[in-house]
Order: C-alpha cells, then sequence, then structure tokens
C-alpha cells in the first residue's frame, strides 16, 4: 500500500488541520500570560469579559486534543486504511472552529470570523472526505 497514493486528500487535510491547531496549542502552553492578557483585552466589551482565563484553557484542551486525535488518525490511515479516528479529530476540529468563531463574532472582530471560515471549509471538507 503506497499511503499517500491511496489517501491523498484524507493526509494532507489531516496534516493542514494537525499544523495551526498544534502550533496555536503550543503558543498557548508557552505564552499563556501573553495570551490571557491579549484575550482579556480582545473581549473586554463582550458577554465572556469574566470567563477569559476559563475559555482560553477550553480552546488549548480542545486544540491540542484534536491535534492528537488527528495525527493518530493519520496513523490509522496508515496502519489500516480506515478513517474513524481521523473524522473524529477533524469533527473536534470544526467545533473547535464553531467555539472561536463565536467569540470571534461576540468580540465584533469580523476580520478574525472571516478567517477562521477558511479553515472550517477544509475541516467540513475533511469531514465529508472521512465520512465517504
Amino acid at each position: 500500500m503506497n499511503f499517500l497514493s491511496d489517501y491523498p486528500t484524507e493526509v494532507l487535510i489531516l496534516i493542514f488541520l494537525i499544523v495551526p491547531f498544534l502550533q496555536s496549542g503550543i503558543d498557548k502552553i508557552m505564552d499563556w500570560n501573553g495570551n490571557l492578557s491579549f484575550l482579556k483585552e480582545h473581549f473586554k466589551s463582550s458577554p465572556f469579559k469574566n470567563s477569559v482565563p476559563l475559555l482560553l484553557g477550553v480552546i488549548l484542551v480542545l486544540e491540542i486534543f484534536s491535534s492528537i486525535i488527528m495525527g493518530f488518525g493519520v496513523y490509522e490511515l496508515y496502519t489500516s486504511g480506515t478513517k474513524e479516528i481521523g473524522l473524529l479529530g477533524v469533527e473536534l476540529c470544526a467545533i473547535t472552529l464553531i467555539c472561536l468563531l463565536i467569540g470571534q463574532r461576540l468580540a465584533k472582530d469580523y476580520a478574525g470570523a472571516m478567517t477562521l471560515a477558511v479553515y472550517f471549509s477544509v475541516a467540513i471538507f475533511g469531514v465529508y472526505i472521512l465520512n465517504s
């Protein structure tokens, strides 16, 4: 079995989504205070203004967990050719993006929300491909 020629779209979508999610999660771990102060300012006029530390932790867990699951999904494709774990990872990724979108919209950061749409489109295409 030639891994990339059998599942090129699935593997590339998973890797594409792993990169920003894992990088974002690692950045939150390495610079928690910087991220927290930026987001407190970002959400100062939103309903989330008093929940920023909790929500940052939730997003951190979702990003790292979905990255790990998608990584296992790539491994699963390589070893057995099955897609269930990758599908679960991409679905969790899409849910995380919806959570981020809600935050961006409530913070009235419409440009940031628009950027998330690109990742969400890739995630939804990943759900479609991995579900077939």
